[in-house]
C-alpha cells in the first residue's frame, strides 16, 4: 500500500485545534483511546536503510507487527508492506524487500522507540476515514535510559482528498506547530549518522557547461538509480501505477545501463566497463524470462480479441494461457532465486559503487559537445544500416526475414539510449531525435512480439497433437500475428523517414 503523511513538530503546550471545521459537511472527529506503541528498528552498523528512507521495524502491539517503509518517486509518499511474526525474527519477505539497500548485509536492532499515540479519525457524514491525525509523544532509549524525546503530529491521507491534508496542515500550524521536512521517527532517533547521505549516488543536475565525464557519469548513476528501484516493486509483484510492470521496467533499466556502457565505453575503464556488462546481462536474461512470460499472456488476450466479429474458441484459448502460466511462475521462482542469490548481492555491491566512483577516463573531460556526438554516431549508422537492409528482407523466407527485423530492433534500442543520455546537453535535435525513434522502437517491438507471439501459438499447440481445437485455434492466432508483422513492415518506411530527417540528425557527425 502507499502511505501519504505530513508531519509537523509541536512543543510541550501545543494544543490540538478543533479541525471539524476543516471536514466536509456531516463530517466528525473520532478520538480514540492513547495508545502505547514500542517500536524496535532494524538495520546494519552503517545505517544503510535509515540513511535511503527505509525502515523495517517490529511494533508490540500491531496485529502484524514487522512493517516495511519503502520511499516512493513523491516525497511524502511511501510504500507499506505489514506481516506478521515474532520479535526478534524478522521474515524472509520484509528481508528481501530491503535488499537493494542492504546488499546482503545482517540487520540487527538499531534504535527503540516508545510512542504515546493520541489519534483521530476525520470522518465524513457517512463514517468514511478521509484522514487520520496522530498526537504523539515519542521517547527513544538507550538501553533502558532515555536518550531523546519529543513531540510530533502526523497528519495521514486515507479516503479523503489531498485539498484535506492541505486544510489540516493550514489548521496546525495556524495553532503553532511547524511543519518540517519528512523525517521519519527513527532518524531522528538515530540521529547524525542516519541524515547522512545514502550509499546510492543520485545523478544530480549537470552542470551548464558538462564535460563527456558529466553526462556519462549521470546516465551511469541514472541506470543504476533505475535498478534498484524497481528491485523492492518485483518481488511484490505488483503493477505499477501506469500498468506497466516493475519486471520490465527494472528489465529495462539493465539494458539502458548495459547499452550506456557500451556506448561510452571509450571514456571508461574497459576491465570495470566488461565486469558491470556481464553480470548485468545475467540477471537481464533472467528478468527477461519473466517479462516474456508476461508479454505472451497479454498478447494472448489481445490477439483473440482483435476480431469481435470473427471469435476463437475460449476454451482452447484457457488452455493456452494455462500453459503460460505456468511458464511465468516458474520464470518469477527463478526471479525470486535469483535476486535472493549471493550473486547478485555482490551485483548491488558493483552497481553501487559504480554509482558511486564511475571509472571515468581522462580523456572524459574535454566537453561533451566535442566528444558525445561522435560515440552516438556509432549505434546510430548501425540503425540506419539495418534500416535500409530491412527494405529486401520481403524476399527472403520468414524466419531469415524476422531475424533480421530483430536486428534492427536491437540496434534501434542501442541508438535510443544513446541518443536519450545526450539529448539534455545537445538539446532540441536530440530530442526531438529521441522521440521519433521511440516511435520507431515501437513498431519494432510489436513486430517482435508479434513474431514470437505466433510461433510460440504454434509450437504449444504442438505439445498436444490430439487437441484439433487448440490447433485451429493456434492457427488463427498465427495468421492474426503474420497480420500484424505485415501492418509494421507496411508503417515502419514513413516512421523511419521522419526520425532520419535532416533536422533532427545533423548534430551527428
Amino acid at each position: 500500500m502507499i502511505e501519504e503523511e505530513r508531519k509537523f513538530a509541536a512543543d510541550d503546550a501545543f494544543q490540538l485545534p478543533d479541525l471539524i471545521d476543516r471536514l466536509p459537511a456531516g463530517g466528525t472527529v473520532v478520538s480514540a483511546p492513547p495508545a502505547t506503541l514500542t517500536a524496535t528498528y532494524y538495520d546494519t552498523p552503517d545505517l544503510r536503510l535509515a540513511r535511503a528512507g527505509v525502515s523495517l521495524r517490529h511494533r508490540k502491539g500491531d496485529s502484524a507487527p514487522w512493517t516495511v517503509k519503502l520511499p516512493a518517486a513523491v516525497p511524502g509518499l511511501r510504500h507499506e508492506v505489514s506481516r506478521k511474526g515474532r520479535a526478534g525474527n524478522p521474515p524472509a519477505e520484509l528481508l528481501a524487500l530491503v535488499t537493494a539497500w542492504s546488499r546482503g548485509e545482517a540487520l540487527a536492532p538499531a534504535a527503540k522507540i516508545q510512542t504515546v499515540r493520541h489519534a483521530y479519525d476525520l470522518t465524513d457524514a457517512e463514517g468514511t476515514v478521509l484522514a487520520e491525525v496522530a498526537d504523539d509523544a515519542v521517547t527513544v532509549f538507550d538501553g533502558k535510559a532515555v536518550r531523546m524525546a519529543f513531540r510530533e503530529i502526523e497528519v495521514e491521507r486515507k479516503a479523503g482528498e489531498r485539498g484535506l491534508l492541505e486544510a489540516v496542515a493550514g489548521a496546525l500550524t495556524g495553532a503553532g506547530a511547524t511543519e518540517g521536512e519528512f523525517t521519519p521517527k527513527h532518524v531522528r532517533a538515530l540521529g547524525a549518522a542516519a541524515a547522512l547521505p545514502p550509499d546510492l549516488t543520485p545523478p544530480g543536475d549537470l552542470p551548464d557547461q558538462p564535460s563527456a565525464a558529466d553526462v556519462v557519469v549521470a546516465a551511469v548513476r541514472s541506470g543504476v538509480g533505475r535498478i534498484l528501484a524497481h528491485d523492492p516493486l518485483v518481488r511484490l509483484g505488483q503493477p505499477l501505477d501506469d500498468g506497466d510492470t516493475a519486471v520490465h521496467q527494472m528489465r529495462v533499466g539493465c539494458r539502458r545501463l548495459r547499452s550506456d556502457l557500451r556506448t561510452f565505453a571509450a571514456l571508461l575503464d574497459r576491465e570495470w566497463v566488461g565486469r558491470i556488462r556481464d553480470e548485468l546481462r545475467w540477471i537481464a536474461g533472467v528478468l527477461g524470462e519473466a517479462r516474456d512470460a508476461e508479454v505472451l499472456r497479454e498478447r494472448l488476450q489481445h490477439t483473440a480479441n482483435a476480431d469481435p466479429l470473427c471469435p476463437v474458441d475460449p476454451a482452447a484459448v484457457a488452455r493456452l494461457d494455462e500453459a503460460l502460466d505456468a511458464r511465468q511462475r516458474q520464470a518469477l521462482a527463478n526471479v525470486d532465486e535469483a535476486l535472493r542469490s549471493p550473486r547478485y548481492h555482490a551485483l548491488l555491491d558493483l552497481l553501487v559503487d559504480a554509482a558511486r566512483e564511475p571509472q571515468v577516463s581522462s580523456t572524459a573531460a574535454q566537453p561533451a559537445l566535442r566528444l558525445l556526438p561522435r560515440m552516438v554516431a556509432k549505434p546510430w549508422r548501425r540503425l540506419a544500416y539495418g534500416a535500409k537492409g530491412v527494405d529486401g528482407a520481403a524476399d527472403l523466407d520468414p524466419l531469415a526475414a524476422d531475424e533480421r527485423w530483430h536486428a534492427v530492433r536491437i540496434n534501434g534500442k542501442r541508438a535510443r539510449y544513446a541518443v536519450d543520455a545526450v539529448s539534455s546537453v545537445i538539446g532540441g535535435p536530440a530530442a526531438k531525435l529521441a522521440k521519433a525513434l521511440g516511435k520507431v522502437q515501437n513498431l519494432l517491438g510489436e513486430h517482435q512480439d508479434a513474431a514470437v507471439a505466433a510461433d510460440t501459438w504454434v509450437a504449444l499447440a504442438a505439445e498436444t497433437p490430439g487437441d484439433t481445437d487448440l490447433a485451429v485455434v493456434a492457427g488463427r492466432l498465427y495468421e492474426r500475428e503474420r497480420a500484424s508483422i505485415r501492418a509494421v513492415r507496411a508503417a515502419f518506411p514513413e516512421a523511419w523517414a521522419v526520425a532520419a530527417e535532416p533536422t533532427r540528425t545533423r548534430w551527428l557527425p
